[in-house]
């Protein structure tokens, strides 16, 4: 039978404190989430940080060092840190946390972009912080950077140390780009392929969408890889099972979309893993154990990190 790896992304660079009260934002609540997703039966948990007094994101290795060690000893879930942390970030504040801790896998985006999420704004209008609307707001003219040289960078440094990559295509020229990459070697298979859909300035979500992203993966990368998708917002739920019915992997999580069902909003991170697992289970799916994604995506194990205490 078929095994489907359950990705939750725990915390994320988008949403704002202010937007749930369910969003982990200290050290203590990022852990917390992250060991309730992977009970819940999360495979992989990928992990961003945020500053200890306002929220917002961070890539400060001094702040993992708070959550890491407290999830790698208390769960097996695979421990995936960011390269992206957030559009305001410089290229070294985004790895450094990667290149501190060694993890196993780290995201990496295959491209610079457009990268707005300020109609958030419709739905959201009160906030505790003083930088939120502000970070929001401006997200009409954030271009996320990721070119060539920055993506070549981040894959020699992490790659030097054992680390492999979640690598996240948000338009089909980032499939090309990940291509590309493979062949200067820098990539190596099996690539863990992760298509994002939904982030105003990348790809759509209709099925079309999605049947493309994933023949143009198959296309380009043979048995080379392993498919997963996110769907942002509130179309995190039908994505994610399009792809599982598709042959793909999932990613769920608050990092993606801060809601349960229509109009309430997600209590946990465990929430959204309960039910994506629900529905695999309903298309007489089950789900990889962290044993299993270690093998299918030829990672180094937990023990060749610099994770725990």
């Amino acid at each position: 039978m078929r095994k489907v790896i359950v990705t939750c992304a725990v915390t994320g660079g988008i949403h704002t404190p202010s937007m749930s009260p369910h969003l982990p934002v200290t050290p203590e609540e990022i852990a917390t989430s992250a060991i309730e997703a992977a009970r819940a039966g999360a495979t992989i948990v990928h992990l961003h940080a945020r500053d200890l007094e306002s929220g917002r994101p961070t890539q400060d290795p001094d702040i993992y060092s708070r959550f890491l060690p407290v999830i790698a000893d208390r769960c097996d879930a695979i421990i995936n840190i960011t390269t992206g942390g957030s559009p305001i970030l410089t290229l070294e504040e985004r790895l450094a946390p990667a290149l501190t801790f060694q993890p196993e896998i780290a995201s990496l985006n295959m491209g610079s972009m457009n990268f707005a999420f300020y109609e958030m704004l419709q739905r959201f209008t009160c906030f505790e912080h003083a930088w939120e609307e502000p970070y929001v707001r401006g997200s009409d003219d954030y271009i996320f950077r990721n070119t060539f040289r920055d993506i070549a960078y981040i894959l020699e440094r992490c790659s030097a140390q054992g680390t492999r990559f979640e690598v996240e295509c948000y338009d089909v020229g980032h499939l090309y780009s990940a291509a590309h990459f493979a062949d200067r070697g820098l990539l190596k298979p099996p690539f863990f392929i992760q298509s994002v859909f939904g982030i105003r300035g990348g790809i759509g979500v209709h099925p079309e969408d999605v049947a493309m992203m994933r023949r143009t993966a198959d296309r380009l990368f043979g048995d080379d890889y392993v498919w997963s998708v996110l769907g942002a917002g509130r179309h995190q739920m039908p994505i994610a099972t399009m792809s599982a019915a598709m042959g793909g992997n999932v990613r769920v999580g608050l990092e993606d979309s801060l809601w349960g069902e229509p109009g309430r909003l997600a209590k946990s991170n465990a929430e959204q893993v309960e039910r994506i697992i629900a529905v695999l289970h309903g298309l007489s799916i089950d789900v990889a154990t962290p044993q299993d994604a270690r093998e299918l995506l030829q990672l180094k194990g937990a023990s060749e990190t610099r994770i725990a205490a």
